[in-house]
């Protein structure tokens, strides 16, 4: 027993510490290359009149939300391309939107400086622009925001460099996060149902991950050379992948306490906007500003794909909940379902 216990042991110390004088690609070096992907656009969706800034699946892997600089929410059916509900805001530049995991309502922000909560109706011709809740309060825009566990906690990051954690019920501040010395300007929650942490990245360079019930910075991440637009957790929870100006995603081990991978190449120049991971792990999906998605080998560090369609900036992408299509979000105001 003591001896198997100090092989496993002597095993896992290999490992870590392989991780932690090695990059990703020279760990994965003996597993095998990935083949090239087919992934093509299966839908197009058209109805917001300016650039679509956000979008969210709903966890029924069916229904998605989206947010406009036009001012408008709009709830489609990913499967019709109906819009089963529109929601016309008060302000333009709705910059962030979320589905609640009941799938009963959204939240949504911007400009602002608010997040408001409505809930959803079966009856479409409801006006549920009345029926919004205002629950978070920033004193700057609004630039992402996503539910708890619960339909019950809405967690929020802004432009006034603060992230905050918010009753829904009630829209009373239960936590506040400092740390960030400019905008924030994406942040992810921890995929685990008992998730306590999260990441937010933004116009200082930083990726900070956040214990959600103390408020403390628990630990923080300074590689890039411009700003984080987005940050994203593994599905494991184990690390996270940023997006940045500097035209580079990179990839974050939390329990080695270093980037372990970069992606990138001389040929891309232009930004990475958003990034997402596919339901393994093993892709990574990065938009850029040169309208381009490029799907990343997240163990070998190369480019596996190039998906062209867009005709301006990706704002958003998004793999859905059973992993089998990726959404995406753009200013040429249209939002295309890939599969």
């Amino acid at each position: 027993c003591v001896f198997v216990v100090l092989c496993l042991w002597s095993f896992q110390s290999v490992i870590t510490l392989q991780i932690k004088t090695s990059v990703l690609h020279q760990v994965a070096e003996k597993t095998e290359v990935l083949g090239a992907l087919s992934v093509k656009t299966r839908r197009v969706l058209k109805g917001h009149g300016n650039k679509v800034l956000c979008m969210d699946w709903c966890k029924d892997r069916r229904r998605l939300v989206s947010s406009s600089q036009d001012g408008k929410v709009i709830v489609w059916d990913a499967f019709t391309l109906n819009k089963e509900h529109g929601i016309t805001l008060p302000c333009t530049w709705v910059m962030a939107c979320a589905y609640a995991p009941s799938g009963c309502a959204v939240a949504c922000g911007g400009l602002d400086n608010k997040c408001s909560v409505v809930p959803l109706s079966l009856d479409k011709t409801e006006n549920l622009a009345a029926k919004k809740k205002s629950v978070a309060m920033h004193t700057n825009y609004v630039s992402g925001c996503t539910f708890t566990n619960s339909d019950m906690q809405l967690l929020t990051c802004s432009g006034d460099g603060t992230c905050a954690l918010w009753d829904v019920e009630s829209g009373q501040l239960l936590q506040s996060f400092h740390g960030h010395t400019a905008d924030v300007l994406s942040l992810d929650l921890a995929p685990s149902e008992t998730g306590n942490t999260f990441v937010s990245g933004g116009c200082d360079k930083k990726a900070n991950v956040w214990d959600m019930r103390s408020g403390q910075n628990i630990q923080s991440f300074e590689s890039h050379e411009s700003d984080i637009n987005c940050v994203k957790y593994y599905p494991s929870g184990d690390a996270f992948a940023s997006a940045s100006d500097d035209a580079t995603c990179r990839f974050y081990d939390l329990r080695a306490d270093r980037e372990v991978a970069v992606y990138q190449k001389d040929s891309i120049i232009f930004g990475a906007s958003t990034v997402d991971f596919s339901l393994s792990g093993r892709l990574l999906f990065a938009g850029y500003n040169d309208y381009t998605i490029n799907a990343w080998d997240v163990l070998k560090g190369t480019r596996v794909s190039v998906l062209f369609g867009h005709e301006n900036r990706i704002s958003r992408v998004r793999v859905s909940p059973d992993g089998t299509a990726l959404c995406s979000a753009s200013w040429d105001n249209t939002l295309r379902i890939w599969a």
